[in-house]
């Protein structure tokens, strides 16, 4: 048995297709700030594939890229500018950020509703309670794959391996308020490949390459690949051994092409949702 693969690139494109119908249909002015601080290689990649999904949509983008000496003063003034910006509905600072700055104290500058990403300790904290209106971005991109499987998360048996605030604690969170019975797992998790094993759904967002191997799926699982790893010859590959892994699983995503482009047509839809926060109270 060989796994369908879970065709990010066409789902994205779907998802991206419907915003721009949105933008149109509404004649929305909506102005998304992008902050880059440095020039990490992939922070550039990430930040210039955003600027070309702004442009289809029809999203006006802004970037603000500062040299790697910005001062956390700076930043934060930067910040508190785009904040009063009528014309910016949504700011996105690129992370990581250089070591001097406090990543914390920015996020949490951001105002609550233009924090697309959705970082903001009281946008997490909604997430938590269910009563939310940002989803972050690679989580909610992740569960519109699990959609397109037609599988329905009630009842199952969902593993999520890592626990950061950005994609781990979040993506558990999402399977929960759709009943998936959930288990986070992590660097001290007893027995780590017994628990995957049971999972119907598998979320593997640890970032180490090929982490997940077949001994650690069920049969027919859903296995979403969260990671992105650079091997030494250059190639990308996920935290999933993808061959092996393939064989066995029901449904699979591929890296690339899988998560990847989700996670940025999802902050797409979260910028539409902030100017409608803005614009319609």
């Amino acid at each position: 048995m060989s796994a369908k693969i879970i065709d990010g690139k066409a789902i994205s494109a779907n998802v991206k297709e419907q915003v721009k119908a949105e933008v149109e249909r509404d004649k929305l002015d909506i102005g998304l700030a992008v902050v880059i601080v440095g020039d990490d290689p992939a922070s550039r990649v990430y930040v210039n594939n955003k600027k070309k999904a702004c442009e289809f949509c029809g999203i006006k983008s802004y970037e603000y890229a500062l040299p790697a000496e910005t001062s956390e003063e700076q930043l934060l003034e930067l910040v508190d500018t785009l904040n009063a910006d009528k014309k910016v509905n949504g700011i996105l600072v690129q992370l990581p950020l250089p070591d001097h700055i406090n990543e914390k104290k920015i996020i949490e500058r951001i105002s609550r509703d233009k924090d697309v990403d959705a970082f903001h300790e009281s946008n997490v904290g909604r997430i938590m309670i269910g009563n939310f209106a940002f989803l972050p971005c690679t989580p909610a991109g992740c569960m519109e794959l699990i959609h397109s499987t037609g599988i329905d998360v009630s009842g199952k048996n969902c593993v999520v391996i890592g626990r950061s605030n950005i994609v781990g604690k979040p993506m558990a969170m999402l399977l929960l308020h759709e009943n998936g019975t959930v288990t986070i797992c992590h660097s001290k998790t007893k027995n780590l490949a017994e628990v995957c094993a049971a999972a119907d759904i598998l979320v593997a967002a640890v970032g180490r390459a090929n982490f997940v191997t077949a001994d650690m799926v069920k049969e027919g699982a859903v296995v979403i690949d969260v990671g992105i790893n650079r091997l030494e010859n250059g190639k990308l590959c996920g935290d999933v051994k993808f061959d092996e892994v393939s064989e066995k699983a029901g449904y699979i995503t591929p890296v690339p092409g899988g998560v990847g482009p989700m996670t940025i047509a999802m902050l797409m839809r979260n910028t539409v949702t902030a100017w409608r926060i803005q614009n319609e109270k």
